[in-house]
Formats: structure tokens, sequence, C-alpha cells
């Protein structure tokens, strides 16, 4: 069951149920008098995984990164559990309960597996031995190989390094930013079923990501963004089939596995050197 909130959510229609995280009328941006988000609004609710898919330069990276306090918010506001978190910090918003995954540099590759981790607990250093235990049965197979140096990793397995490490705060919201980006489509898929793997642990997700179809398939709802506004949002189901959804947008958000396996024929595309490491 949904309803529409004109208050606080800016008009978003969400379901009925406790709002964890909601930005609303963000106005955003890097540069003085440029702005990237323009009146953006996002609403998240405990246990719900979250997608934002939009065309390339739409805002979906800046947006995550305003929720991070990585980027200056101009106009709006954030509110985290109840709190205005606006202009908090990004060190307050982790001992709040916000873990992030930046899509590029997001482990450190002279550090091994469980120096990464270990790295995540760095405000909270005394319940390492606690945590990790904890993270070793999600992660099995960074277990396996945690005294292994991140930077020999493959895509995809830093992929899940960082994801980990973000998890070691036990985060209530978890932002990812385009963790598909760059992985063989065998990673992705591996990649996606751990994202819905710990969204089930109870911890919300927001996910920015270049792959909409299969973002789609995995989130509980989405917001398509344009132009650093809301185009259009709703459950998965029902932007996947919405046929302005399809026309402006899914079309033009195929990714670049879709365009290799439309060129082969259909025949599955090996992974990169980089996923065979």
């Amino acid at each position: 069951m949904t309803e529409t909130l004109a208050t606080p959510t800016g008009g978003v229609t969400v379901p009925a149920g406790e709002l964890v995280l909601n930005a609303t009328d963000l106005v955003a941006g890097y540069l003085p008098g440029i702005n990237i988000l323009n009146g953006c609004n996002i609403a998240a609710h405990r246990g719900e995984l979250v997608g934002i898919i939009g065309p390339n330069g739409s805002g979906k990276s800046t947006l995550l990164k305003s929720l991070f306090g990585l980027v200056d918010i101009r106009d709006g506001a954030v509110v985290l559990n109840g709190e205005d978190v606006t202009k908090a910090k990004t060190t307050e918003l982790v001992r709040k309960g916000v873990g992030f995954v930046p899509q590029t540099n997001n482990v450190f590759q002279t550090l091994s597996i469980e120096e990464n981790l270990q790295m995540g607990l760095f405000l909270n250093p005394k319940r390492f031995a606690s945590r990790v235990a904890e993270i070793w049965d999600l992660f099995p197979m960074l277990a396996d190989r945690r005294k292994q140096l991140a930077g020999s990793l493959s895509g995809g397995e830093r992929q899940s390094v960082a994801m980990a490490r973000a998890l070691m705060t036990e985060p209530s919201v978890l932002l990812l930013d385009e963790p598909s980006a760059g992985l063989s489509p065998v990673r992705q898929d591996e990649t996606f079923i751990r994202t819905r793997q710990i969204n089930q642990t109870g911890v919300t997700i927001v996910m920015v990501e270049q792959n909409a179809r299969r973002c789609l398939q995995i989130c509980d709802r989405a917001y398509v963004l344009d132009q650093g506004t809301n185009a259009h949002q709703g459950t998965g189901r029902e932007l996947a089939n919405d046929p302005k959804v399809i026309e402006l947008y899914l079309g033009t958000l195929a990714t670049e596995v879709d365009a290799k396996r439309a060129e082969t024929g259909g025949v599955q595309v090996q992974p990169s050197e980089e996923d065979r490491a």
C-alpha cells in the first residue's frame, strides 16, 4: 500500500512505513552558480532497496554524494531518522548510521582485505573482532583470502571489499554509487545478488545504477532523474513496464553488456582481463 505525502516527501509517492531517509527539494552543485540538482526529492523506508536511474549527466551520483555530505547542498533538506542532517559532515553521517561505497577508488589497494575492513571501523577499532566475524559470514570468499592485497583482486572482488568495509560500521542506510560499473556480466550479477542479500539483513539501500533494467528488477522502488529533477518514480516493476520510461530512458540506458551481446548475436560476453584476475 502506498500513500502520497505532500510533506515531508515533496509530493513523492512512497510506501506507508518508517521513513529512514528523506531528501526534499535538493539544490546542489560543485561550482559556484552552477546547480546539478534542481529540486530533487527522494525517500527511503526501513528495509527498502531504492534505485536511482537516469541518463548520463542527470545528477544521479551528485544526489548520492549530497546525501553523504560530499557535495554542497544549497537549498532543500536531508532528514535521517527524523534528524535534519543537511549540513552534517561525512564523519558525522557515518556515526549516525550512513555508509557509502563510491564508484571508483573504493579500496586501499596496498592493504590486505582484512586491513581494508579495519579501516572501516576506524571510529571504533575495539569492535573489530566481533564485527568482522559477521562480515566473514556474509562474504565467505573474502574470509578465505583475508591476507591478500586488495589491489590484486578482480573488479568484482574489490567491489565486495568496498561493500564489506562500508558494512563494518553497521549502517542503517547504505549508499551505493554504480556498483556494477566496469564489471563483466557475470560479476554484475554477483554484485546485484550480494546487494539484495545485504538488503535482506535489514539494511536500507539507496543505489545509483547505470544498468537500469537490472536495477529495476531487484529494487523495491526507483526514481528516474533527468536534468537534476525527478522525472518518474514508482516500484521497480511499474517503471520497467512504463511505456514512457521504456521509450525515453531504458532505450538510452542500455548497458555496454547489452550492446556487446547484440554485436555478438547474443553470445555471452567474456569477462574482462581485470575480472579474470
